[in-house]
């Protein structure tokens, strides 16, 4: 139980630095946070292979680096679809 709480805990700070790192927030406030983060760490996973220092069942630096792509593309589809509506 504590593991899954210990993860969240990671994979929304993970979700929140890559919104710092990119200067733009993710939608859904802590919740797409914590999303961004879980999302970012399997594709930085996926991406990179799995090395280096890892908390909370993240390997850090492939989830951050999978979580700012997973922040940027995201953001340019929100403005895109916010473009399209005006």
């Amino acid at each position: 139980m504590l593991g899954w709480l210990w993860a969240l805990i990671v994979g929304g700070i993970i979700g929140w630095i890559a919104g710092m790192i990119v200067g733009r927030d993710i939608p859904g406030g802590v919740i797409g946070n914590i999303i961004a983060g879980f999302i970012g760490g399997w594709l930085g996973d996926m991406l990179l292979g799995s090395w280096g220092p890892e908390l909370g069942g993240f390997h850090l630096i492939q989830a951050i680096i999978g979580a700012v792509i997973l922040v940027f593309v995201v953001s340019l589809v929100m403005r895109s679809m916010r473009r399209t509506r005006s």
